[in-house]
C-alpha cells in the first residue's frame, strides 16, 4: 500500500468512527465543531495537489509494476520521456480563424447560431462586436495546431501507432473573435506504461495573438503502441 492509499484508508476509517457518533444531536457545540474540523481537514488534504505529487514520486508508473513490462521499446520510450514531464514540448505556428473557416464548420456541424455566422447581426447585437468561432471548432483544430497529424513529421516516430483516446477535461475561458490568430502550446502531464503501449497525457493551451488570453485548455490523452 502506497502513501496515497494509506491516507485514503485512514480517511475511510475515521469517517466510519465519526459516523458512529451522533454529533448532530449533542448539545456540546465543541464536539460538533471538532467533527466539522476533522471532516473539512480530510477533504482539503485529499484534494491537495501535493498528495497526488507524493503518489507520482513514489510510483511514477501510475501504480504499474515496470518489471512486468517486457517490451523494450515501451520501456525505452517511457524512460526517455520521463524527464519531459511538466515541461513545454511544443509551440505551434499562428493560424488565422477567418469567417470562411467558421462558416464551413457551421455547415458540417449544423451549428449556425448567429453569433458565429451572421457578421452584421453580431456587429449590432453581440457583446464581442462581431462573430466568434465555435468552441468546438478550436477544439477540432488541436491536431493541426499541435502538428501531430503531419505524416512527414510524426511527433512520436518510435511508436508504430498512435490512438486518440479523448480528453480528460476541456475549457473555453475566452471567445475567439473572427480574424484572430491562434496557436497552441503543449506540455507533457503524465506517462503510464503498459505491456504494449504508453498512455500519454498532454495539456494543450490555445492562445490568441496580441492579447495573451488563453481561449482553450484541454488535457489530451494519447495511447502510443510499440
Amino acid at each position: 500500500m502506497d502513501v496515497f492509499e494509506y491516507i485514503r484508508e485512514k480517511e475511510r476509517s475515521i469517517r466510519v468512527r465519526l459516523g458512529r457518533l451522533d454529533f448532530k444531536n449533542t448539545s456540546d457545540s465543541h464536539l460538533r465543531q471538532l467533527s466539522y474540523f476533522i471532516s473539512h481537514s480530510l477533504n482539503n488534504t485529499l484534494n491537495n495537489s501535493w498528495v497526488s505529487r507524493i503518489h507520482l514520486i513514489l510510483d511514477p508508473a501510475g501504480g504499474r509494476d515496470l518489471q512486468a513490462v517486457k517490451n523494450t521499446k515501451v520501456l525505452d520510450f517511457y524512460h526517455d520521456w520521463q524527464a519531459h514531464i511538466g515541461r513545454e514540448l511544443f509551440v505551434g505556428p499562428w493560424m488565422t480563424i477567418d469567417q470562411s473557416r467558421i462558416d464551413r464548420f457551421a455547415d458540417v456541424t449544423g451549428d449556425r447560431q448567429w453569433i458565429h455566422t451572421d457578421p452584421e447581426r453580431a456587429r449590432n447585437e453581440s457583446p464581442f462586436g462581431g462573430t466568434i468561432a465555435h468552441g468546438f471548432l478550436i477544439l477540432s483544430l488541436l491536431p493541426d495546431l499541435t502538428d501531430t497529424v503531419n505524416p512527414q513529421r510524426p511527433p512520436y516516430p518510435e511508436a508504430r501507432m498512435v490512438i486518440n483516446c479523448g480528453l480528460n477535461q476541456v475549457r473555453f475561458p475566452h471567445p475567439v473573435k473572427t480574424g484572430s490568430r491562434i496557436r497552441a502550446r503543449t506540455s507533457l502531464q503524465s506517462l503510464t506504461p503498459s505491456k504494449r503501449s504508453v498512455e500519454m497525457v498532454n495539456q494543450i493551451k490555445v492562445e490568441v495573438e496580441g492579447s495573451g488570453r488563453i481561449v482553450c485548455v484541454a488535457d489530451s490523452v494519447l495511447k502510443l503502441y510499440f
